[in-house]
């Protein structure tokens, strides 16, 4: 936000260095990010002399030029080639020395050297108006006024407006200190805390009066919430012009292009004291009703920019009874604004809902002026004095006759927020002890009303446009400001948070699976918790979001799922084929009324795990390669788990790891269904890992170690056929799990054969199983001992013939 230093001065009398006003005004949260120089006059005229014209001939050389001698005021006379048409001896002129550096209104800038014209010296330059940035004429040079004499600087008699502008980072919270009244009335408080009296000069309205009635225009708000009060007068017989320099100063040293007369007032009293306005072509509003309402859905609406936009049922609109001629708060319309015709306008000041601003705003991509203020919240009491500035300036410049009486629609007040300040509580959150009388001081200094006082604490009424001042902590914060931060003591004693074992632990874990799965090519993702959960994965209640801003974050996600999927569709949108991927976050879901909040480990796998090259083809990514990862995983973190295939929405295919019969996690083909709504067309297949869970079934020393025996282990193998419906998980509980054998320390499947050579209904398995002893060598008759009761168990249990 831009703040003119000599116009915070016509609200304070001060006589302090900008320096020394920029480290107050970011001591007390106004925090100066830069400091421009502003001048009118790029250059400042610098190198500008008086000229007096002694001579002026033809151009030998040339038809258009003319050939001057001119004297500046120096000992010798200057001889400047000049191919304006009325230069003509005896005038006195603006002369642009050798090297004197010129900025021209509308090109670049350029250095004055001696140089030749057609054969001819030329020891400078007699200047235009639009040479030297003052004015937009080049059709001749200027001709100054006879009484300045030769060698007066230039910059001594043309006015150079210039002015230092802050640069300020307002936080959201400070919507009173988007004005230059606002700026000055907390630089106030800190004047007045560092012994500077200061009062805070605020225009005086006293002026206004009603010149006649013969219009009258009819108000209507439909909505109170979403305009609690809203007014408006009416002024004639106004004539639209350019704006007084002063007033032209004033908005282009902060940034702004002077329209006309009335759009650059309601500019003005915006920043000066911060209520937004609008006026309107009085003429062109045909039912004299201006109705506040919000119109159908898909409504169309031409701004002032000239887009024809679709409005939401929910966009708040001013209407010249049933036709659109403003989006309150955000965008005029094009027809009804003020234009060089209009002799007659409408000028409106209100508040509206912040929320519904901002919102609206979003929806159109619209950022005005107006928008920044309403959306962040405006003092519903400045509303009344900001339309009496605005008509008594537009009656003082553009000659206008207040023809109405001032419509004001209030119809329930809001009422001030009360606060009861204790002391003692104030000096420890501050930190130190400030006195009860200074304390009260810098309150009365914020323009907080005291209403009583206690030895123990003081009670106190918020003034209306602090809209972030509700508790009371708010006001210690208020009062620490205008303290001084820098006045606070360090202490001399050193206190250090430390992280709790539980956050360490959690961490720990993560880097232990983000390295693993970084080591074999997967790349982390992080995504928005916010969402609109258009996939329903799961099927679960999610959490809405109040207020939200726009319809496709306006859930929390109820699953990493959606999120992977996305990002590996806008993957696939730019021809990678390698996406795996994988994302720590939280879902959350809504329960009872109650709202749960989960740590997760989402896994996607797709496309290539190794590209085709010279000496092999490309190996995709499929189910069982996924499986073994997670698998990996959980075997790291020395979690015991049993796998179950079971049935999951969304999944062709899925598996559930489970630790103590609770689902510890998920691996699966993601179907069709969700595939097609995001258009992939490759195989997907993903994982999701409950962290919570994962976290309450380890200790910070998971990691065992046992030395490698120095005896030989045995594999021997067993060829089964079994029925088809007969899973593997199955056998392996039944060997791993039920068997006695100390031998036996590990089995897996090495092959599956399924073949029309087989019985209907059957399938062949071979299994593979790892026998030792970690004290002597096993013999023959031991391991034939330990295959034949496995053999017994695995017959017994399931009906499987060995294979011959």
């Amino acid at each position: 936000m831009n703040i003119s230093f000599n116009w915070l001065k016509e609200f304070l009398n001060i006589d302090i260095e900008i320096e020394k006003v920029s480290e107050i005004l970011t001591d007390i949260g106004l925090e100066v990010e830069g400091i421009d120089e502003y001048q009118e006059i790029k250059g400042s005229l610098k190198g500008l002399l008086t000229g007096k014209v002694i001579s002026c001939v033809k151009h030998p050389n040339a038809d258009r030029l003319k050939l001057t001698t001119v004297d500046i005021g120096e000992e010798s006379l200057l001889q400047i080639v000049c191919g304006a048409p009325n230069v003509e001896a005896g005038q006195h002129v603006v002369v642009a020395t050798i090297g004197t550096i010129l900025h021209p209104l509308n090109s670049d800038e350029f250095k004055i050297n001696k140089s030749k014209i057609r054969g001819e010296l030329s020891q400078g330059m007699i200047c235009a108006e639009d040479e030297i940035g003052i004015g937009e004429s080049h059709e001749g040079i200027i001709v100054l006024d006879k009484k300045y004499k030769p060698g007066t600087k230039v910059s001594k008699i043309i006015e150079n407006y210039k002015d230092f502008i802050f640069n300020i980072g307002l936080t959201p919270n400070r919507s009173d200190a988007m004005s230059h009244h606002g700026v000055a009335r907390d630089l106030r408080a800190a004047l007045i805390h560092k012994g500077l009296k200061s009062e805070l000069l605020t225009p005086s309205v006293s002026s206004f009066h009603i010149n006649s009635r013969t219009q009258k225009v009819n108000v209507k708000v439909s909505s109170q919430e979403l305009c609690p009060r809203f007014s408006g007068i009416c002024i004639e017989n106004i004539k639209i012009d350019n704006s007084p320099k002063w007033l032209q100063d004033r908005l282009k040293a902060i940034g702004l292009t002077p329209i006309n007369n009335v759009v650059d007032i309601t500019n003005y009293v915006l920043h000066e004291i911060g209520q937004p306005l609008h006026a309107y072509d009085l003429k062109k509003i045909k039912s004299k009703t201006i109705e506040v309402k919000t119109l159908k859905e898909g409504s169309t609406f031409i701004t002032l920019d000239g887009v024809e936009r679709k409005l939401k049922n929910t966009d708040l609109m001013i209407c010249d009874k049933n036709t659109p001629i403003c989006i309150a708060g955000v965008y005029g319309g094009d027809y009804y604004g003020v234009s060089k015709e209009t002799k007659s306008i409408f000028l409106e000041s209100a508040c509206f809902n912040p929320v519904s601003i901002r919102k609206t705003a979003k929806a159109h991509s619209i950022n005005s002026d107006a928008s920044f203020r309403f959306e962040r919240g405006i003092n519903i009491e400045l509303i009344k004095y900001a339309l009496k500035r605005a008509a008594i300036l537009i009656c003082e410049i553009c000659d206008g006759k207040i023809c109405s009486d001032l419509i004001d629609e209030y119809p329930k007040k809001i009422e001030n927020i009360s606060i009861l300040l204790n002391y003692e509580k104030t000096n420890n959150l501050i930190g130190q002890k400030i006195p009860s009388e200074e304390i009260k001081s810098i309150l009365t200094s914020l323009d907080f009303k005291i209403n009583n006082i206690t030895e123990t604490s003081v009670g106190i009424t918020v003034p209306n446009y602090r809209h972030d001042v509700t508790r009371e902590c708010d006001v210690v914060e208020e009062i620490l400001r205008i303290y001084g931060f820098n006045e606070i003591n360090l202490s001399n004693k050193l206190s250090i948070s430390l992280n709790s074992v539980d956050q360490n632990f959690y961490f720990k874990t993560e880097n232990i699976i983000s390295s693993y799965l970084n080591s074999l090519g997967f790349n982390e993702i992080m995504n928005n918790s916010l969402t609109n959960n258009n996939l329903d994965i799961y099927g679960k209640k999610s959490v809405k979001i109040i207020n939200s801003i726009s319809s496709d974050i306006s859930q929390l996600r109820t699953s990493l799922l959606e999120s992977c999927l996305k990002t590996l569709k806008y993957n696939l949108n730019r021809k990678n084929r390698n996406n795996n991927f994988y994302e720590f976050g939280k879902i959350y879901e809504k329960i009872d009324n109650k709202n749960k909040e989960s740590r997760m480990l989402g896994i996607i796998f797709s496309g290539n795990i190794i590209h085709k090259n010279w000496n092999n083809d490309s190996i995709q990514t499929e189910f069982y390669s996924l499986k073994n990862i997670v698998m990996n995983i959980f075997k790291r973190l020395s979690i015991p788990v049993k796998e179950k295939a079971i049935d999951f929405d969304g999944f062709e295919n899925s598996l559930g790891v489970f630790n103590n019969k609770k689902r510890i996690a998920l691996i699966g083909s993601v179907s069709n269904k969700y595939k097609t709504i995001l258009n992939i067309n490759e195989d997907v297949y993903y994982a999701s890992l409950d962290i919570d869970l994962i976290l309450k079934n380890i200790s910070m020393n998971f990691k065992k170690y046992k030395p490698i025996s120095k005896f030989p282990s045995v594999i021997r193998e067993l060829n089964f056929v079994f029925d088809k419906n007969v899973q593997y998980n199955k056998i392996e509980e039944l060997i791993l799990n039920n068997s006695k054998s100390k031998n036996l320390i590990n089995m897996s499947l090495s092959d599956v054969y399924e073949n029309k050579k087989l019985p209907d209904e059957k399938k062949s398995y071979t299994l593979s199983f790892s026998l030792i002893d970690n004290e002597k060598t096993l013999t023959e008759k031991e391991i034939q001992s330990t295959m034949d009761k496995i053999q017994h168990k695995i017959e017994k249990q399931f009906g499987a013939t060995l294979r011959s």
